[in-house]
């Protein structure tokens, strides 16, 4: 079990945040963590457009609008929460990480509670926000000892 990375992309494409969560991370440079950010965007936009089904819930009343939830490879999986605004929320861990969902839940708990609530934050902008980035570290550090619990 192990976290690699978390990035927080726009409505836009934008890569607004990118955080590796551990020591087996791979070591991404600025180029290509731009580059991951803004391609995982197009894909998940081609992904909505091209779903043939309507998934339950769904606030697109003609097709699924939804994208790509989880991509499983052989050395790590990646999973993605998609907000009502359009932020995606991606994190990569290795296989057999448990409760993704739930801790992508929280990160979007906790960018809400630090990252929106601060005076000098704009919104689609990069994320320098040390209350969310310690937050952040925080809650993966409590992930690892015990898993996640309740605040």
């Amino acid at each position: 079990m192990g976290f690699l990375h978390l990035f927080i992309v726009n409505k836009s494409g934008g890569l607004i945040l990118h955080r590796p969560l551990g020591p087996a991370a791979p070591r991404i440079g600025t180029n290509e963590m731009l580059r991951i950010g803004s391609t995982f965007h197009s894909l998940h936009a081609i992904a909505a457009e091209a779903s043939p089904v309507k998934l339950p819930g769904n606030k697109n009343s003609f097709g699924a609008d939804d994208g790509i939830e989880q991509i499983e490879g052989g050395g790590m999986i990646l999973k993605c929460l998609q907000t009502r605004t359009g932020i995606k929320f991606v994190i990569t861990a290795e296989p057999g990480t448990p409760d993704l969902d739930a801790l992508l839940r929280e990160i979007y708990v906790l960018y809400t509670d630090c990252a929106l609530k601060d005076p000098f934050y704009e919104l689609e902008m990069p994320i320098r926000c040390e209350l969310f980035t310690n937050a952040v570290d925080h809650l993966i550090e409590r992930v690892e000892m015990g898993g996640l619990k309740s605040r």
